[in-house]
């Protein structure tokens, strides 16, 4: 006797249709409980009749559907992912056969044809139990900002004799909490330099975020003790990011674990994947032309597939203060010198004469070194006019040989030669 699978939907038509043949039911009745037509139902009646069980399966049944791809399309697919994307995973895959060679493929079909083909093999990581921490509900309410270290050139990028070459590059990534939307760019390490540099860069896109979720790098934060004026006044010592933050009023706040951040983390691994293989496929190989790739082609397009709308449609951004290249500067104080001078990176920077009416010697000033290298000096907020002075002088050289016993600069206590005229 022959077995016929039959799923809920055939054992419901099995029921009804027995009633009907019993009598118990008529054939109206039994098209409204399977919610068919009266036509419907008497084609399936007529089905039953003619073949018994096995006239209430789907005709479909175990027929190949209309839509499956070729072989052709399968071995083409397989193919490709062989020879251009053997470390892809099979997302990514189906998107580049769709978008570089024109070969649409299901990321579903993909995925069953490279496991079929031992390709790819799917694996499970138990993850530990965490608290889900809802998305903020404004834009720029909270921004996620990591540098993220990889080779993201995969060793294409050219040598540069001017640069401590390592074959690496940071990527600093923004990430907007409510959004998710991106925003990135390439530098030589993680610094000061390059962490003040992708926020200005962000700002001018976007505007002032509220606030900035960080790790605890030591650009953001500052391990020195205060001293004992800083802790009668209940000041903590502040980096020159952490300056920046509290004087444009963006919210500084430091991740006490990796998952504390796990958006930007989550993205630097996206990143890490998708990226890297976008560079290679572009051909980009130095910092410069990532920067444009960036810009002008990989993160609009990123954005526009998987950012999200934020619950409340209300920007958070703030408007920029009038001076951000100084907030966003190395600031240092200096002692004004009796000639008017004042030091700065074995520099002596000359005030102006016109300085006298503001500041006197021994009196502190501020100097403000830009992100674009020009500096700056500053008299609480009057701006001081200055020129280059005279270098500083290096020190003498001790000469090798028998140490002195006189003062510096002295003779005492060294013996004439025997030619001397004083002799």
């Amino acid at each position: 006797m022959e077995t016929i699978l039959m799923n809920p939907r055939d054992r419901k038509r099995l029921e009804v249709f027995s009633q009907v043949s019993s009598g118990t039911m008529s054939l109206r009745q039994a098209s409204e409980v399977l919610g068919v037509s009266y036509r419907q139902a008497k084609r399936i009646w007529s089905r039953y009749q003619q073949q018994g069980d096995a006239g209430l399966l789907h005709q479909a049944r175990g027929r190949a559907s209309n839509r499956q791809p070729t072989a052709e399309t399968k071995e083409r697919a397989l193919t490709l992912y062989r020879e251009q994307y053997a470390d892809y995973g099979p997302t990514l895959a189906a998107e580049c056969l769709t978008e570089e060679d024109r070969l649409p493929v299901a990321v579903s079909t993909l995925r069953r044809w490279l496991v079929q083909a031992g390709l790819w093999q799917r694996s499970r990581k138990q993850k530990v139990h965490r608290r889900r921490r809802d998305r903020r509900q404004h834009q720029g309410e909270l921004v996620q900002l990591d540098g993220s270290h990889h080779d993201w050139f995969e060793g294409r990028r050219p040598h540069e004799a001017d640069v401590a070459y390592t074959g690496w590059a940071v990527l600093m990534v923004m990430i907007d909490d409510a959004t998710g939307r991106v925003f990135a760019r390439f530098y030589e390490n993680e610094s000061w330099r390059s962490a003040a540099d992708v926020f200005q860069q962000y700002t001018v896109c976007y505007g002032l975020p509220r606030g900035l979720y960080v790790d605890q790098h030591g650009i953001y934060r500052n391990d020195r003790e205060p001293t004992s004026e800083e802790i009668l006044a209940d000041f903590t010592p502040e980096t020159q990011f952490g300056r920046a933050m509290r004087e444009i009023d963006v919210k500084l706040i430091l991740a006490r674990s990796p998952q504390a951040k796990g958006r930007v983390e989550r993205m630097n691994g996206t990143l890490q994947d998708r990226l890297v293989k976008a560079l290679r496929r572009h051909g980009v190989s130095d910092l410069a032309a990532a920067n444009t790739f960036l810009e002008e082609q990989f993160l609009p397009a990123f954005n526009r597939r998987f950012s999200v709308a934020a619950g409340d449609p209300a920007d958070w951004h703030q408007a920029l203060p009038g001076d951000m290249a100084r907030i966003l500067s190395i600031q240092e104080p200096r002692v004004v010198q009796n000639d008017w001078t004042v030091s700065w990176s074995n520099r002596i920077l000359q005030l102006a004469r016109d300085a006298s009416e503001i500041v006197c010697p021994r009196q502190a000033v501020t100097i403000c070194e830009q992100l674009d290298g020009v500096l700056r000096i500053f008299a609480g907020d009057v701006e001081l006019s200055w020129s280059p002075g005279r270098a500083n002088r290096p020190r003498p050289q001790r000469r090798s040989g028998k140490k002195a016993t006189g003062p510096i600069g002295s003779s005492q206590g060294q013996k004439p030669s025997p030619d001397h005229p004083w002799r």
